[in-house]
């Protein structure tokens, strides 16, 4: 299997970062195809804990060399911030590739970002307020600066100079702050600077490594329903995280590709605004007591921003929607050790609306927003599952749960996560 796509199958925070540093063994290159800085990946390593925006995982092994592909939008600062505390670990990131196209995100992005979720009100999308958003949309209007330009730095000053005071103008004309075009000119000439050594065509890298037999792994940084096609619109990310965009995101073709791991929580989150059917809530929106147990049990805070998360049950028809959008050949459910001292577990196994039975998941937020689910429920296995390393090993009803998955989603659940730390996982065939 030369080509592996990992992909998120909720909203996000499904554990990516655990699977693909246990998959990344196997791998002699893991990269990342689409998101920016605005989604972290906790990696635990014995008791060192390695929280990642946008290294890939990989990085924590020295057979891998870890990639950002050219769909990444890449923010200098984090990205030699997150570097240069690795190193001070004892982590080399010498090994590091970064696409000549991915673009790169500048302080107007985040201003544009902050400007336009405050007028948004009530109506807030609930970004993380990183520039993501308009660094993409630049892209789109091909007036974004790629990351191949720092290799000429006279070029690349100038190209800064003219958008930062462009961005500025409209900023201020739109009610907002401009920035200090000459501050920001020097900052990223310097940043430029230390940006080059690492700048690779990183398409042919990625293919030559495929003509030599080598085994590449594919991450993605959100997840299915965070995809702004196919996602919960407008209260998405602005990529493509889903499988297919892993082809856009590197320039490897589909052919290539042979395995796509889907990633599932035991339960759900999501950070945001927007529909829930499974959430644990009161009428307030507050989460309620089996909500912020998992909260508690979970540590459901983000890594990038801290915000909690929002709770609710496996939704099996968001899983099964995201194994037909994702091409999914397995599913690796993590987290089952939260659910440990529940009384009782429940499943989503179907929604209703105005009392009908829906063939699938719905195209629409609006509709999503008015489903009811339909649970199945499964008695608690009431003891710890830390340390279980074969299938039989897990309580029988933490297998129940596992097999209902199976069941309704039509793919086979190859790995279960039963702790935190990197080996804390059952492994089936």
């Amino acid at each position: 299997m030369p080509v592996t796509v990992v992909v998120g199958t909720q909203w996000g925070d499904e554990g990516k970062a655990k699977i693909i540093d246990l998959l990344s063994r196997d791998h002699s290159y893991v990269a990342r195809y689409q998101g920016g800085h605005n989604a972290g990946h906790t990696v635990v390593v014995g008791e060192e804990k390695y929280a990642l925006q946008l290294i890939p995982s990989g990085v924590l092994y020295n057979h891998v060399t870890p990639v950002i592909g050219n769909g990444v939008v890449v923010d200098m600062p984090t990205l030699f911030s997150e570097i240069d505390k690795l190193e001070s670990r004892g982590i080399s990131c010498a090994r590091l590739k970064v696409s000549s196209q991915a673009h790169l995100i500048f302080p107007w992005h985040q201003l544009h970002d902050a400007l336009a979720e405050a007028k948004r009100g009530d109506d807030k999308i609930g970004t993380t307020l990183k520039g993501i958003g308009p660094a993409y949309a630049d892209k789109a209007r091909r007036v974004g600066i790629r990351a191949g330009a720092v290799l000429d730095p006279a070029s690349f000053a100038a190209q800064v100079r003219e958008r930062a005071i462009e961005e500025s103008a409209v900023l201020v004309a739109l009610g907002g702050q401009g920035v200090d075009v000459d501050a920001v000119v020097a900052q990223f000439a310097t940043l430029g600077a230390r940006l080059a050594p690492y700048i690779c065509d990183t398409v042919n890298e990625l293919h030559e490594a495929l003509d030599a037999k080598k085994q590449l792994l594919l991450e993605g940084a959100q997840a299915t329903f965070l995809d702004i096609d196919h996602g919960t619109y407008p209260f998405v990310t602005s990529s493509n995280p889903v499988a297919s965009g892993a082809c856009a995101g590197t320039g490897i073709g589909p052919r290539d590709i042979s395995r796509v791991v889907g990633i599932a929580k035991a339960y759900t989150t999501r950070v945001g605004s927007g529909p829930f059917p499974t959430e644990l809530a009161d009428a307030s929106g507050a989460p309620d007591a089996l909500g912020q147990a998992l909260i508690t049990i979970g540590h459901e805070f983000g890594t990038v921003t801290g915000r909690q998360r929002r709770t609710g049950w496996l939704d099996l028809v968001m899983l099964r929607h995201a194994v037909r959008l994702n091409s999914l050949t397995e599913i690796a459910l993590t987290k089952l050790d939260v659910l440990d001292t529940f009384d009782e577990v429940k499943v989503c196994v179907s929604y209703t609306l105005n009392g009908e039975t829906l063939r699938g998941y719905p195209d629409r937020a609006e509709v999503l927003a008015q489903v009811v689910p339909v649970y199945e429920t499964i008695s608690g296995w009431k003891t710890s599952l830390r340390g279980c390393k074969t299938y039989d090993s897990l309580h029988a009803n933490a297998r129940l749960l596992v097999e209902l998955v199976e069941k309704i989603v039509g793919v086979p659940v190859t790995m279960v996560g039963t702790g935190p730390e990197r080996d804390d996982c059952v492994i089936r065939s």
